[in-house]
């Protein structure tokens, strides 16, 4: 009796074909974790040789570290601390990559009529978050007189730049990490990776998909360590999250955080996170503080004036709020729509 090809009855004589080698798949993930710029930098690639996935790693890792030394406003010999304490004496040469971020840094405190400005550090540096200290009315004042991104002059011709007010302090805290997964996406690019994500803290940069998957991002609840208020599958893109659980204090029962209205002094209140799509990471970062500081109806108001920008927001009523990119057109839309 022949059943889908197969006969029944007579035992027959059986053959048993020999083994097959089957070739493992090529390549895996390679992944690493290092503590730099005070956050968490995670690297994590598909690759086919180790030695070689272990050497792009690293040459991001170092990156990195070489972004921080220039960068940082506690390392006393980088390039960031030079500016801070010569910049209000006089003009101070800059390196070609300071100069191209500040100049970006004017470019995003016009566009949002300085609601992003990095020079918010004359006030910023007069919170400690760790001891859960604020500035006093009188210091807050004086902080405030010397912010204003107006009179960070830049010199072009000199490279150069000068405070044009006294007590004039920046911080790249805005969007000096967006810049550093770019140059780490970069970096991979250059070396032939196709797959691999590059994060600092809550800012990443994603190369292509996951092999034949998108890269699948949480955003985090403001409220909840552990829990997601969104998912987006992410492909080719840089994503940014701002939020007021990054670090701050609580006083009278008003949260204190390190995200800074340059115009006040004080934290704003509207928002507890904002993340923000966008082609590169620094744009997204800086993004992302200016829709903190502007509010929901005003800062997705801007962003919709920009092309291939999305964001995600959480009101302080915890409450989500879409770009409209997300809510129509968007490949994102989907998963976003379902959390």
């Amino acid at each position: 009796m022949s059943l889908f090809g197969l006969t029944f009855g007579r035992r027959a004589a059986v053959r048993h074909a020999p083994p097959v080698a089957v070739a493992p798949p090529a390549g895996r993930w390679f992944e690493r974790s290092e503590a730099i710029m005070g956050t968490a930098i995670r690297v994590e690639l598909w690759a086919d040789d180790e030695r070689e996935a272990q050497s792009a790693i690293t040459a991001v890792m170092d990156e990195m570290h070489r972004i921080d030394h220039a960068m940082s406003p506690h390392k006393p010999d980088s390039e960031l601390s030079r500016i801070n304490r010569d910049a209000g004496r006089g003009a101070v040469e800059l390196s070609t990559e300071m100069y191209g971020l500040l100049e970006r840094a004017q470019s995003f405190s016009r566009f949002s009529a300085g609601a992003f400005d990095i020079t918010f550090a004359s006030v910023g540096s007069l919170y400690d978050y760790r001891a859960g200290t604020a500035p006093s009315a009188s210091e807050l004042d004086r902080g405030r007189a010397a912010i204003g991104w107006q009179q960070l002059l830049l010199d072009r011709a000199t490279r150069s730049v000068r405070f044009g007010r006294e007590g004039m302090r920046i911080d790249l805290g805005g969007f000096a990490k967006g810049h550093a997964v770019d140059n780490g996406a970069a970096i991979l690019s250059a070396l032939g990776v196709r797959h691999a994500i590059v994060t600092a803290g809550g800012d990443s940069r994603v190369i292509g998909d996951r092999r034949g998957r998108p890269w699948s991002i949480a955003i985090r609840d403001p409220r909840r360590e552990d829990g997601v208020v969104a998912l987006l599958p992410l492909e080719d893109t840089a994503i940014s999250t701002s939020g007021d659980y990054e670090r701050y204090f609580e006083r009278d029962g008003v949260r204190c955080h390190h995200l800074i209205d340059p115009r006040t002094g004080r934290s704003p209140d509207g928002v507890r996170s904002v993340t923000i799509l966008a082609a590169d990471g620094l744009t997204a970062e800086a993004l992302s503080k200016t829709v903190f500081v502007l509010g929901v109806e005003r800062g997705l108001a801007l962003l919709e004036t920009l092309d291939g920008v999305d964001a995600v927001v959480v009101d302080a009523r915890g409450a989500l709020h879409y770009s409209s990119g997300l809510l129509s057109g968007s490949p994102h839309a989907v998963d976003v729509a379902r959390q």
